[in-house]
């Protein structure tokens, strides 16, 4: 098992380095200025000389690497162009906020989807497994900003029940909530939709095994042999889904914290990409590369766990 976790953990490290140099590299192709954008409309070669100094855009881009990756190892990810403020503060203040949003989409959709999908399996050929589709359906073919809009017409203006914008800090548990728990319902229905179809078929293949026959011969009750038996087997499936989702989960939640109002990665990247602000842009993107290939660290664990074969291949290779 160890030699196992050495393994990946030194493929994602590679990994994790690549996709350093690759966003550092893409940002200075982007056609574009920084200092033009920070000196306005009055600028003059002199400012823009001074400018470009100050940030360190005069020096070599292999330069400005080495800064960066030795700044970043101690977690500093240089001073916002636009705002002036220290990029590691806008991150402490923007990143719980799309953590926190992000793990409750995740929640929601992990149980409504392997719920929905195992009751759509037991089920088969019942108006339940019809009501799973129908649901699952819509969730797929929905965009997100679409439900958004909606559900902010209709749930928050209409009827009041849930604020429409704002964000409350987990400090008050009860108004976090209240305020993070439409946005979370309305990113999570796309993956809780694809969840479910992805359970449901994961489910009626071990139902139809030769295992589960034999448990059911042996009088076992028929939740133990769903819960126990087949589920357990299916679970691999979902969480691969899951993994495979959450960069999709990511890139989702920055359009639903504009629509929310909410102060996540979201705003922050938005506000960066228009004003060429460097930084911000590169640090948003190294923790969201950072966190694919945790998110694909710790699903390759779970594989390990779940599936003791996929472990043993590892090794072997």
């Amino acid at each position: 098992m160890a030699r196992y976790l050495f393994h990946r953990a030194w493929q994602s490290a590679i990994t994790l380095l690549l996709a350093t140099v690759v966003v550092f590299l893409g940002m200075r192709a982007l056609p574009g200025d920084p200092a033009l954008a920070l000196a306005g409309e009055d600028r003059t070669p002199a400012a823009l000389a001074a400018i470009r100094h100050h940030y360190g855009l005069d020096q070599p881009v292999w330069v400005q690497f080495g800064h960066f990756i030795a700044n970043a190892l101690h977690g500093d990810f240089g001073v916002s162009v636009r705002t002036g403020i220290p990029v590691s503060s806008m991150l402490r203040t923007a990143l719980p906020v799309t953590v926190e949003l992000s793990a409750l989409a995740i929640l929601i959709a992990t149980v409504v989807g392997v719920g929905a999908g195992v009751l759509a399996a037991v089920r088969r050929g019942r108006p339940s497994e019809w009501f799973a589709n129908g649901l699952a359906l819509i969730g797929l073919s929905v965009p997100h900003f679409w439900l958004g809009l909606l559900a902010i017409l209709y749930l928050s203006v209409g009827a009041g029940l849930f604020p429409a914008s704002g964000f409350v800090p987990l400090s008050h548990p009860i108004d976090n909530l209240h305020h993070l728990i439409l946005p979370a319902v309305i990113l999570g229905t796309g993956l809780a939709a694809v969840i479910m179809r992805q359970t449901r078929s994961a489910m009626l293949d071990s139902l139809s095994a030769d295992y589960v026959r034999t448990a059911r011969a042996k009088g076992l009750r028929p939740g133990t042999v769903v819960g126990r038996h087949a589920l357990r087997n299916s679970l691999i499936v979902v969480i691969t889904i899951v993994g495979l989702q959450l960069g999709g989960l990511i890139s989702g939640a920055v359009v639903t914290e504009q629509i929310f109002g909410l102060p996540g990665f979201g705003k922050m990247t938005i506000d960066a990409v228009f004003q060429r602000d460097y930084p911000v842009i590169q640090a948003v993107v190294l923790i969201t590369a950072t966190a694919y290939i945790l998110i694909n660290f710790i699903v390759d664990l779970l594989y390990s766990i779940v599936d003791p074969r996929i472990r043993v291949a590892g090794e072997a290779s």
